[in-house]
């Protein structure tokens, strides 16, 4: 289990603090997934304000991390971001558009397994 003091109070919050701050690193994995997924960096930059917690992972590997749904116009997307509370950034791990398959409506609850 993660130290309490490597989780962040309020998740959405940090993430949110860390990109309007600049503190945000981007991994070789969703470098390569937001081109192949036709995801520009400006879009989740700018839906900042829209963030919404989806799925919390407080004992991820290396760092907690948050499964995020964010909106930019239109288009809605999933982004993973590991919180880094001691170094104050986080790192976006990937990003994707949520299928309509596997997400209901609301683009927050995943539908049941068949």
């Amino acid at each position: 289990m993660a130290p309490e003091s490597r989780l962040p109070g309020d998740p959405v919050r940090f993430v949110q603090d860390c990109i309007r701050g600049g503190r945000i690193l981007w991994t070789y994995h969703v470098n390569m997934r937001l081109a192949g997924r036709f995801i520009p960096r400006e879009a989740i930059l700018a839906a900042v304000d829209t963030y919404e917690l989806v799925e919390a992972y407080p004992d991820d590997k290396y760092l907690p991390s948050y499964l995020l749904l964010g909106r930019q116009g239109s288009e809605a997307f999933h982004m993973l971001c590991a919180a880094d509370v001691e170094g104050d950034t986080i790192r976006v791990v990937t990003a994707y558009r949520p299928d309509a398959g596997e997400w209901q409506a609301d683009l927050k609850t995943r539908r049941p397994r068949r």
